[in-house]
């Protein structure tokens, strides 16, 4: 998978919080498991690689009395999360305002890669192998036209690195119908499984296949739109992937 890169048609959103991949994260109450706490990380630079080389977060809030999940694209710049939608629905108008405003959206953040299948001789023991990220804070629309802006370019870039300096950017009426929610990456915990079967020992000779079966994401070969110019080649960082 693609790594995230910058912004590149405007300047990128000032970085929030601690320097970029040092250190870690303070554990709080909400972040710390009750269950498989020696699967839990708050190292910076592995809770950034996961939330880079993932496309699809979900984005958990209250709305109504009601718990709400939607799954929806970010980008990450520096110590903050951009996610966007449409200007009339839910979540942004319950935001509020930028920087400094006494409004703002609790929410809850999830990214997760599922790394392999974990087959053991029991039901009970059967697992995935996987890498995750959860992030508790509070979301505010961005009302600034500039950080907007380079949020809007982050997130094509995370989906293609290079990819917002070669598309058309938003227009008046596109910017008008997109609202945009910064969240900074200040309460967050990864968690991560790894390695083979755990089972017991009773269990080890029963007639059953136990192990690991990998997975990963691969591209396929692109597919040029049916109007495309057939003068327009497929660009390096494509065809790089």
């Amino acid at each position: 998978m693609p790594e995230n890169a910058a912004p590149a048609a405007h300047g990128a959103p000032e970085a929030h919080g601690a320097p970029e991949s040092r250190g870690a994260y303070e554990p709080t109450e909400l972040t710390v498991p009750t269950r498989g706490r020696p699967r839990a990380s708050y190292d910076r630079e592995l809770v950034h690689s996961i939330l880079d080389e993932a496309y699809v977060c979900h984005l958990g809030f209250v709305r109504d009395g009601r718990p709400v999940v939607l799954p929806t694209l970010y980008g990450r710049v520096g110590e903050r999360l951009y996610v966007h939608g449409s200007t009339g629905s839910r979540p942004p108008r319950m935001a509020g305002g930028g920087a400094g405003a006494d409004t703002g959206l609790p929410v809850c953040l999830t990214v997760t890669h599922v790394d392999g299948l974990v087959l053991a001789r029991s039901a009970f023991h059967h697992s995935v192998n996987y890498r995750s990220v959860v992030v508790h804070g509070t979301a505010r629309q961005v009302t600034d036209r500039e950080e907007k802006l380079a949020a809007l370019d982050a997130l094509v870039d995370h989906v293609v690195p290079g990819r917002s300096a070669d598309s058309r950017p938003a227009n008046a009426k596109e910017l008008a119908a997109t609202a945009v929610l910064r969240l900074d990456l200040a309460e967050v915990s990864a968690k991560v499984r790894t390695g083979g079967v755990n089972e017991e020992p009773e269990d080890l000779g029963l007639p059953h296949w136990a192990g690991v079966i990998p997975m990963t994401t691969r591209y396929g070969a692109a597919q040029p739109d049916r109007e495309l110019d057939p003068s327009i080649a497929l660009p390096g960082y494509l065809a790089a992937l």
